[in-house]
């Protein structure tokens, strides 16, 4: 059996805009639904959302019959989990809240296996397909996608240290905490905020890594775009279903 190489890690490094969407309903449905429709990733909430280990492996076997690249965002940097996500099949990993290079060095240890770093070893886990992929080993290492979360004022000022880090993929920013950090809760789109986001994507991209960002607004998403940003998520399934329910019942009830 042959291993399976990571499309999204791929798309990322040869600078190809990789548009997606957020899972955060812990629902195997809208999992599929969305891994259906036609985005190049989907992402697997556990920081802000109910899921766990067995609710994620049944969002992923859900999503993985469709073309999709599958991500999950951890919900800490934290060895333990991150070992038992890669086990699970998963070649895309998020860590929240990186801040420091001594951070990104801890994550990028805990996704490769010994003597480069950390992974404890399963020979028959669906990663490798319960041990039918032989050479799985030899490979496992260079086949994930390494995401880091900058959310602070730390993370931003050290992005470009973050990104040079060999086995970070690509520096995501985190809209809603950088701009609490930078003392504007809740307002993300101020003037303040939006610069520090622009000042992380053009680290990442002067370090030689991917940049991305979270923008559910159309001209926010083509706007990172256009700054280079190539991993965009764009949409999110509960944001979805609240905002279209919201405008059903305007529809009928004037404002709600």
């Amino acid at each position: 059996m042959q291993f399976i190489e990571n499309k999204l890690k791929v798309a990322l490094r040869e600078g190809r805009p990789q548009i997606g969407c957020w899972l955060m309903m812990a629902s195997p449905l809208s999992a599929e639904i969305c891994a259906s429709s036609g985005f190049d990733w989907v992402l697997i909430d556990m920081e802000h959302t109910p899921n766990d280990i067995p609710q994620v492996l049944s969002l992923v076997h859900a999503a993985s019959a469709y073309s999709a690249s599958i991500a999950v965002r951890a919900p800490w940097n934290d060895a333990v989990m991150i070992k038992r996500l890669l086990d699970m099949g998963v070649q895309s990993i998020m860590v929240p809240n990186v801040r420091t290079k001594e951070e990104a060095e801890a994550a990028v240890a805990a996704v490769r296996y010994p003597p480069r770093g950390i992974r404890g070893v399963s020979g028959n886990s669906r990663s490798n397909r319960f041990g039918r992929i032989t050479d799985y080993f030899e490979h496992a290492d260079d086949h994930v996608c390494l995401i880091a979360q900058i959310e602070t004022q730390v993370g931003k000022d050290n992005a470009e240290e973050i990104a040079s880090v060999d086995g970070i993929d690509c520096l995501f920013v985190g809209p809603a905490d950088l701009a609490a950090d930078l003392n504007y809760l809740g307002k993300w789109q101020d003037p303040v905020p939006q610069e520090a986001m622009g000042e992380v994507i053009a680290s990442a991209l002067n370090a030689g890594s991917a940049a991305g960002i979270l923008a559910f607004d159309e001209l926010g998403a083509k706007k990172w775009l256009d700054r280079g940003a190539t991993f965009v998520a764009v949409t999110g399934d509960s944001f979805l279903l609240s905002r279209g329910m919201d405008a059903v019942v305007k529809s009928f009830r004037g404002d709600i």
